[in-house]
């Protein structure tokens, strides 16, 4: 009996695993066909970029007839779109996150033209659709959607029914959708396709293993499996779900590995200038085209991608990972302007700042989840200001980020050193069933639009019949189950309409609107807005200021009886918020 102790059949390197490996042209080759719906995974590692250029450089000229569905589809996902190849996306984004988000021309004009046809969702009712379908669910409940025209539009796969448990409410149910194969790209992985993943993990590997095909996966280096039991706690997707595994170091790029350091896999930032690079290139076709010359088609492989990106550029960005390497940027620190003048923006983002701030202390908010843009910056103001105050609340991501601190001289939420100074990371839907929308719950919003109407209903997806904007994000989910939402817009007549073009968010628990003339408050959802303060103006009569905040909106509005100028930001508030655009991305020029 002893001897059967020292079987061999007992010891771990004598695991039979199977060989998945092979190059990532023979896996595209073998597994991407024509008219296949494709899972674009995404972790902290926002893009599979290697993968797209390759089912590209295969496709392109060619009727791919492919559909995608995935919770943000930027500008790597735009190139096949361009090309042809791509006929549907399924999302809850179409636009480009850095440096500011913004459309991506590639889409907005294939949307134009027929071309290319969009499935809008929000990114937590997207993340539930994969959820459902990897658990063979039919559906799952959701608060998401209801009042918006993204329950409007997706009537097939969206309903309201009468909750069975609780007499006279609703619950919205969303269908399960499952994709044909998932592509997405890990830190390390055996030969079976063992993957190991960091968090924070965005929609999980819900649409991974809801894939009926499996998931054609790549992988920063192949590792024995005895490394990979080392790392058992980081695994997200087991081998037994995976199609095939190519190794391609760096088969992310511009996205970073950044946040954690593993065994003898290489780390390196996000690549801002190169996915700016792509964004300007985006808005006209021809310059695009060249771009994907350049940087795809020309490209035998992912090899020579990299010897074209060059081998300066990869040191700089494997330089950059330390997690404090932002109190070094001191070109940025430098190109932070000292003077007390201001613009419009940096007026609103620390009127909005002082209104979250205040609204925290005085409601004891826990949690505060700010939308990509200034937004988030009048959050960060709120989240600074009151740790001066000995005071806190915790910052939320959708991605799956909890109580991070944003660290300086970039505006960006996703960045590799938010994560690592995040308290917890988990993902897509803990952040938004959990954190923001859970019976215990206590969360205010802060959210930008590119139109917020009198109603407080938020647009970000749509301004017109053939001008589209980027999509709902997490901006639906976090409107419909936080306690409150404050809402910043650019005023104007076409960004402060009667009525929005497009409910991308319902206003039902919108009660302040920050535009960048004046502040809008309201005490509930039937209420108008209130005009309750405005900003230093070269004009000193007040009722010839509220007649111009008047004529600059369509909003019908009434006006405060103890109306008053709000006090121009301080030189501490003007410091908070340039630490982190200091090429002022955001701000725009000063006047002079």
């Amino acid at each position: 009996m002893r001897k059967l102790l020292h079987d061999p059949i007992f010891d771990l390197r004598n695991s039979v695993i199977e060989n998945k490996v092979m190059p990532l042209k023979e896996a595209v080759s073998r597994f991407v066909r024509k008219g296949m719906l494709i899972h674009t995974g995404q972790t902290n590692i926002r893009w599979c970029c290697a993968i797209y250029n390759e089912i590209a450089r295969q496709f392109w000229g060619k009727e791919g007839d492919l559909s995608l569905v995935g919770v943000s589809m930027n500008f790597p996902q735009s190139i096949l779109v361009h090309g042809g190849i791509v006929k549907k996306i399924i999302t809850s984004y179409f636009g480009d996150p850095y440096i500011i988000p913004s459309p991506n021309r590639a889409y907005t004009r294939a949307l134009a033209d027929g071309s290319l046809e969009i499935e809008n969702w929000s990114i937590y009712t997207i993340s539930l659709r994969l959820k459902a379908a990897a658990r063979g669910l039919p559906f799952l409940p959701t608060h998401s959607l209801a009042g918006s025209d993204l329950e409007k539009e997706n009537k097939d796969n969206f309903i309201q029914i009468d909750d069975p448990f609780d007499k006279g409410k609703k619950i919205g149910l969303v269908k399960a959708l499952y994709p044909d194969l998932s592509v997405i790209h890990a830190w390390m992985a055996d030969t079976e396709g063992n993957a190991v993943f960091s968090p924070p993990y965005t929609d999980n590997m819900d649409g991974a293993m809801a894939a009926k095909e499996g998931v054609l996966l790549t992988t920063e280096k192949i590792v024995s499996t005895e490394t990979i039991r080392k790392y058992s706690h980081m695994v997200g997707l087991p081998g037994k779900y995976v199609c095939s595994v190519s190794e391609v170091p760096f088969g992310c790029h511009p996205s970073g590995l950044s946040t954690v350091g593993l065994e003898g896999i290489p780390l390196y930032v996000e690549d801002y200038d190169f996915a700016e690079e792509a964004h300007q290139s985006c808005k006209n076709p021809d310059t695009f085209q060249k771009w994907i010359d350049k940087w795809v088609l020309s490209c035998e492989n992912h090899e020579d991608y990299l010897s074209k990106l060059g081998y300066d550029r990869i040191l700089q960005l494997k330089g950059d990972t330390h997690p404090d390497a932002w109190q070094y940027n001191i070109e940025a620190v430098d190109k932070i302007s000292k003077t007390g003048k201001y613009t419009p923006i940096e007026m609103a983002v620390v009127v909005m700042g002082r209104k979250l701030k205040e609204r925290v202390e005085n409601e004891k908010y826990h949690t505060l989840l700010a939308g990509a843009g200034i937004a988030n910056l009048a959050a960060w103001l709120c989240y600074y200001s009151l740790e001066e105050d000995g005071k806190s609340v915790d910052l939320l991501a959708e991605v799956g980020m909890y109580g991070y601190a944003p660290r300086p001289t970039q505006p960006f939420i996703f960045g590799g050193r938010n994560f690592l100074s995040c308290k917890k990371t988990t993902d897509t839907a803990t952040i938004m069933g959990l954190f923001v929308g859970g019976v215990n719950a206590s969360c205010i919003g802060a959210l930008g639009a590119a139109q917020i109407d009198e109603h407080g209903n938020l647009n970000t997806t749509q301004v017109s019949k053939d001008t589209y904007i980027v999509g709902s994000g997490g901006a639906n989910d976090v409107a419909s189950r936080a306690k409150e939402i404050i809402g910043i817009v650019v005023h104007g007549k076409s960004r402060m309409p009667k009525d929005v073009y497009y409910i991308t968010s319902p206003g039902r628990i919108v009660t302040t609107v920050v535009s960048t003339m004046g502040i809008f408050t309201r005490p509930d959802s039937n209420s108008r807005f209130t005009l309750t303060g405005y900003y230093p103006h070269k004009e000193k009569d007040t009722e010839t200021i509220i007649k111009k905040i008047r004529d600059l909106s369509e909003w019908s509005f009434d006006v405060s009886d103890d109306i008053k100028e709000l006090s121009p930001p301080t030189t501490r508030e003007l410091e908070l918020i340039r630490i982190f655009d200091p090429h002022r991305n955001y701000f725009g020029p000063l006047p002079t």
